[in-house]
C-alpha cells in the first residue's frame, strides 16, 4: 500500500528552475514511487543575507517506500544534481525534504515529520496548499489554514 508524501523542493544555483524541473522528473522515476502532483514555482529570499533567491516548490508522490528509504532516495536525487553539503544553511543546487508523511508523526535523529519549521515558511506553506483540501490537517493535528494565516504570503513571488 502506497502512502501520500510531500516533498519541498529548493535551489538557489545553477539555474534553480531547472534544477527543480531535473528533481520533479528524479521524482517521478524513483523506484517504487509516483509523482502524483506538483506546485507553482516560487521565489524567494534565503533565509541567510548574501545568498542568491531560491527556487521553491512542493511536490505529492504516492510511496511504497518507509520513510528512511525515503529520505535515502532524495539525498540520492540531491547528490545526483550536484548537492555538496558544506554548511547547513548554504547555497545549494538541490534541497530536497521530506514534509510529510502520510498520517505519521515522525520523530528520530535523521527525520522531523512534520518538517519541523514548515509552519514558518511560507515557501513551505502556500506551493502545499495548492496540492490538498481547504481543511487539510498535518500529521500532528495543526490545520493548513491556520498556519497560512500566521505566516503571511511576504517575499514570495509565484512564476
Amino acid at each position: 500500500m502506497s502512502t501520500r508524501a510531500f516533498i519541498g523542493l529548493g535551489s538557489n544555483l545553477d539555474q534553480p528552475a531547472e534544477q527543480l524541473q531535473s528533481a520533479l522528473q528524479a521524482l517521478d522515476l524513483m523506484a517504487d514511487t509516483r509523482l502524483a502532483a506538483a506546485s507553482a514555482f516560487y521565489t524567494s529570499d534565503s533565509l541567510l543575507p548574501g545568498q542568491p533567491r531560491y527556487t521553491n516548490a512542493v511536490a505529492a508522490i504516492d510511496t511504497t517506500l518507509a520513510p528512511l528509504d525515503l529520505l535515502d532516495a532524495l539525498q540520492a536525487i540531491e547528490n545526483d544534481q550536484g548537492r555538496v553539503r558544506k554548511e547547513r544553511w548554504g547555497p545549494r543546487t538541490l534541497d530536497l525534504d521530506v514534509l510529510l508523511f502520510g498520517d505519521q508523526v515522525i520523530d528520530v535523529p535523521r527525520l522531523k515529520v512534520p518538517h519541523y519549521h514548515m509552519h514558518a515558511r511560507p515557501f513551505v506553506l502556500y506551493p502545499l496548499a495548492e496540492l490538498v483540501p481547504a481543511d487539510f490537517r498535518l500529521a500532528d493535528g495543526r490545520v493548513l489554514q491556520q498556519l497560512l494565516q500566521a505566516c503571511p504570503f511576504v517575499g514570495l513571488e509565484r512564476l
